[in-house]
């Protein structure tokens, strides 16, 4: 069954329309559809007049692929008609059929030709026009045929697709959640379970009605497009639901980026505004960007794909500006210069951008993330590691910093063994350190959790100025001239050998009093080591090897700031105990600045 909503001036007769099309009442699910010359079916959602009937019409159209526009004979186009065609305007709708109702009453020729002008250059433009009386039945014939050609050119919605079944009434009822609205695709069945916004809880679907009587049980179900009332078992019970949608499919979000259609710059638009997306109604708060493009901040989150459109109404104003979402998970706007960078990217975008643009901004996904965005995966795409999809000119670039991360390593450290994998992650800040792992290839090696550079190969050129390498003098952090452990005596050095090999697999888990006395390393020979430079003494007996502290500074240092000794602690991978005592040593230094909590 296609689904058609009415529009038009309060009077103009839509409802009479509707039941002369019918012989049924409207809106409701099973009722109010029209059986079409050709033995298909259409049903209405038929709005009200008055004065608040554009919110009705944007929230009904909004998931409604066509329209019954109906102006009276009688009475000619009004200030509200032309309301209900902006809203109809700026949401993209573009399949309808134009009603001059009232044709009884006087000649309907100049308000054809008058509604006809009005439609012109909006997206109804091209629709077929029709002069109807519903008192007497002239032109209903005509009307009906023209209903039958206009089903004939919907779009056919995806059985498949994930369910977002859009509330515009819901109550309790005996301990079920009962929600009406337009099941705009997807299938709906009793035994499903669906996820209720905006709450986020999961309910249980244990009836369908979508014809005439309410259907329970597992050969229950509903297709769109269609009118759809669901009996929904657990959640949140009550009214308050705006939407029931399939868990996992879609992306909730409360911030997105858009694209404006609006006829004059974006920074024209009022900063806070009404978003209509479906039948939700949102207030929200709107960042400028480009000329078309916004940052929208919500009030409430919703289930949203990149693609879908919406509409931004300003009540004040009786203004109103189409949009369609380029991003449901944009990045954050914190640093100088960001808005406008950010302007510059979504200029590029389609209104639709696919899985290829998505996946290029973010450059490392999850499959789970790509696909609630409604974006399928690039063809192209890379995949390092299952469930994770890679953009190849971001992948092939972390390749490339990766060298240069062991590169620099190997000259700053030639006697540690690699880089760290942790350290490899926070670096090219990757969300994992298996992605980390599988951008290692030849001649680049992975041994013991660290990556290596190429056998045989001497250390290559010292980092650019500016950057600590073993050569730049610090207070605490030995320069060329500390003497090497061999100068040690044989006993010392063994000591500081063995702590070598301890720390090699995880430089900063410090040993314990107790182990550092198995070393060796007690008393006047951990005082000789430090002394030597072998060994780098903190407080809170914590020993590490030199350049212990200079790593930890690099790692810190790509951490977002400012963090905790917590979060200190989880990056080195090692104990509060010994993370506080890195903190307080890097702070005497003047390396780190204390910030208060």
């Amino acid at each position: 069954m296609h689904l058609a909503v009415t529009a038009g001036h309060s009077g103009h007769g839509k409802s009479a329309l509707v039941r002369a099309l019918t012989g049924r009442g409207t809106a409701g699910p099973g009722r109010g559809w029209a059986d079409l010359p050709s033995g298909g079916r259409i049903a209405f959602v038929d709005i009200p007049g008055g004065e608040r009937s554009v919110p009705a019409v944007i929230a009904a159209a909004a998931t409604v692929p066509a329209v019954l526009f109906a102006v009276a004979a009688d009475e000619g186009w009004t200030e509200q008609s032309a309301e209900h065609l902006a809203a109809l305007d700026a949401l993209g709708v573009r399949h309808g059929v134009l009603a001059v109702t009232r044709a009884d009453l006087t000649d309907p020729k100049l308000v054809l030709r008058q509604a006809r002008e009005r439609l012109t250059g909006t997206a109804l433009g091209g629709v077929e026009a029709v002069a109807v009386s519903a008192a007497t039945g002239a032109g209903m014939g005509e009307l009906a045929a023209a209903l039958d050609r206009l089903a004939a050119r919907l779009p056919v919605p995806d059985p498949d697709a994930p369910v977002r079944l859009w509330a515009d009434h819901a109550d309790s009822d005996g301990g079920l959640t009962v929600v009406t609205g337009t099941l705009g695709g997807g299938t709906v069945r009793a035994g499903d379970e669906l996820l209720l916004l905006p709450s986020g809880g999961r309910a249980r679907v244990e009836a369908v009605e979508s014809g005439a009587e309410p259907h329970a049980g597992p050969g229950a179900e509903a297709r769109g497009f269609a009118r759809v009332t669901l009996s929904l078992r657990g959640g949140a019970p009550g009214p308050g639901v705006t939407a029931a949608v399939t868990p996992g499919r879609w992306t909730l979000t409360a911030c997105v980026d858009v694209r404006t259609r609006f006829g004059e710059a974006s920074g024209r638009l009022a900063r806070q505004m009404i978003l209509h997306l479906g039948s939700a109604a949102v207030p929200v708060r709107l960042r400028p960007l480009g000329p078309d493009t916004a940052r929208l901040t919500l009030n409430a989150r919703l289930a949203l794909h990149v693609g879908d459109t919406g509409l931004l109404r300003d009540p004040a104003r009786r203004a109103v500006a189409g949009v369609s979402v380029l991003d449901v998970r944009p990045p954050p706007l914190v640093r100088r210069g960001d808005a406008a960078a950010r302007a510059r990217e979504l200029a590029s975008w389609p209104d639709r951008p696919g899985g290829a643009v998505i996946l290029a901004r973010h450059g490392v996904l999850r499959r789970s993330e790509l696909e609630p965005m409604g974006c399928a995966p690039p063809p192209d795409a890379v995949v390092p590691h299952d469930g994770w999809l890679a953009d190849p000119a971001h992948w092939e670039a972390l390749r490339a910093r990766l060298a240069e991360e062991a590169a620099r390593h190997a000259a700053e450290r030639p006697r540690a063994p690699g880089v760290p994998l942790e350290t490899v992650r926070l670096r090219l800040g990757l969300p994992s350190r298996r992605l980390a792992a599988a951008l290692v290839r030849p001649p680049l090696r992975l041994e013991n959790g660290r990556v290596h550079g190429p056998l045989g190969t001497p250390p290559p050129v010292a980092p650019p100025r500016g950057a600590l390498s073993a050569g730049t003098s610090s207070p605490g952090m030995p320069g060329p001239g500390a003497p090497s452990p061999g100068a040690l005596p044989p006993g010392v050095a063994a000591a500081v050998e063995r702590l070598r090999a301890e720390l090699s697999r995880a430089p900063f888990d410090a040993p314990a009093a107790e182990r550092l006395a198995e070393l060796g390393l007690t008393g006047g020979a951990l005082a000789a080591a430090e002394r030597a430079g072998a060994v780098l003494r903190l407080g809170d007996g914590v020993v590490l090897l030199p350049g212990a502290d200079r790593e930890a500074l690099r790692i810190l240092s790509a951490l977002p700031q400012p963090f905790t000794p917590g979060q200190a602690g989880d990056a080195l991978e090692t104990s509060r105990r010994v993370a506080v005592a890195l903190l307080r040593h890097l702070d005497h230094l003047g390396l780190t600045e204390r910030r208060p909590s």
